[in-house]
Order: C-alpha cells, then structure tokens, then sequence
C-alpha cells in the first residue's frame, strides 16, 4: 500500500501491479512479450543499483563538506536491516519474513517533500492466489527470485523524497508499510473488515497507531545506531558518504495466462 504525504495520491491503485498494454489484453491471453519471473542472481546477474539523484538534477557534493566515508550509503541494505530489527522486536509485525520482501526504491520527479514517500506492492492476489480471473482471462503477477527464494512482497522507497521527512514521519512511514503485509504472510495486503478494508474505517487513526508503534520502538533502545541514517536529510547523507545508491527493479506486471474456461479458449480458436 502506497504511502503519501499531502494531496497528492499514487498514480496507480495499490492493490495491483499496473495492467500492461494491449498486446497482452484479452483478445490474446497467451500471447506474452513479458517474461512470467523475473530472476536476480548475487553472483550472475545481481540485483540492478542506482545513483539517488532526483529526476532531471546533478547532486554534486558540497566544496566544504568533509571528506566522504569509505564508499556511497546503501539504502536498500540499511532498511533491511532496520526492517529485519523492526520485525524482531514489534508483536505484531513478527509474521514479516524480510527474506521474502525485496527493497528497492523509485527516483521522484522533483524535490517537493509531498507525494509519494514509500509503497508495498502485493505479488500475490487475495488469499495468496497466483492467478485471478478478469472477464474471461486469467492473470498472474509477474513473480520474482533473488538468490533462489521468491518474493511475496514489494517494498518501495521514492528518494529522495523520503529521505527528506523529519525523522519521526520516515520511521512512521516504515512501520506503515511493514503493516500492510498481510499477517498470514501470503503475498496479499492486510485487510480489515468493513468497506475500506486496507486503512479500516480511519486512515487517521491507522496512522496514530503506526506511530504508537515507533514511538515504542524507538524508546530505550540498545542499538539506536539501526536507525541513525533516517535522522540526516538526503544532502546531508550525500555530503557524509560521497552519495546515495540503492536497488531498482521493474514495477510487477499483471500478465495474461490463459483463458478461464476451456469452453472459452475454445471459442477464440473459432
């Protein structure tokens, strides 16, 4: 589930992979010019890493600022870390297996603090299913393996946007996502009963409630350096390290597999 601040939303709903183009529609379901995995390797072929610098600018370190550390800061290892330590202490987020949720993030498009901080895409529809029927084709959510395990979940930082929120709102927005996850740990978003079943009846208390949860985190404890590189902005960890890199893979695409009868996939051969 998308996580914004201010008015703007996420361009696509967050339930779902964005649907791909018209060569994949219905009138031909099993034709498919995207693969069905998507598969990263350490030693072959790794995960694909990126600069953090915002769309269309040059970051460039400050004449003044001291001398950078040994190598650029990895964002992406850092939250896993963070998320892994999160996880193990939080009650209600020990479902979270972190092996199975891949970070990456998303470059914004200005430098305005409001949008879209962070996002957790699904790769499973409701209940865990791989497939889901829409009118008469099925569809399945592109899967993805790293190291040989597959991913049940998405988890997405837009930097460096996020990266520029005070500390409190970025550990808020982490455990906001981390919830998300459905506590059967299936690859499905959390749902809750009633009409708006991913925030409840109150996306504000939801929110008060993610932060009760990181104010009790936060407090009293023994490694508070986990969380310290959420505490500078993002000029600031730029200036301290000699830059920003992080993992950016592909948004999962819905992929048609086939019709959802044989009665029908009888028909289109006619």
């Amino acid at each position: 589930m998308a996580h914004t601040s201010g008015r703007f939303a996420p361009r696509h709903p967050p339930e779902s992979p964005r649907m791909i183009g018209s060569r994949n529609g219905p009138s031909s379901p099993v034709r498919r010019e995207l693969p069905l995995e998507l598969r990263w390797d350490h030693h072959r072929r790794p995960l694909p890493v990126r600069w953090v610098i915002p769309k269309g600018r040059r970051s460039r370190v400050a004449p003044s600022a001291p001398p950078p550390t040994a190598g650029p800061l990895d964002f992406c290892a850092l939250m896993r870390r963070l998320c892994d330590d999160i996880t193990g202490r939080c009650e209600v987020l020990r479902h979270v297996r972190m092996p199975a949720v891949l970070l990456s993030f998303t470059p914004c498009r200005n430098r305005s603090r409001y949008g879209l901080q962070a996002r957790v895409t699904p790769l499973r529809f409701r209940d865990g299913r791989l497939t889901r029927r829409h009118g008469p084709v099925e569809y399945q959510v592109q899967r993805f393996v790293v190291d040989g395990t597959e991913m049940l979940y998405l988890l997405t930082f837009c930097l460096p946007r996020f990266l520029d929120q005070p500390f409190e709102e970025k550990l808020v927005t982490v455990f906001h996502e981390l919830y998300h996850m459905s506590p059967a740990f299936d690859g499905d978003l959390r749902r809750h009963p009633g009409r708006y079943a991913v925030h409840s009846h109150s996306k504000a208390c939801y929110d008060e409630r993610m932060a009760g949860l990181a104010k009790e985190y936060v407090a009293d404890h023994p490694e508070p350096d986990l969380f310290e590189f959420l505490r500078p902005g993002y000029q600031d960890l730029w200036d301290r390290h000699g830059g920003i890199t992080g993992a950016v893979v592909p948004r999962p695409k819905l992929l048609p597999v086939g019709w959802a009868t044989p009665r029908l996939a009888a028909r289109s051969r006619t």
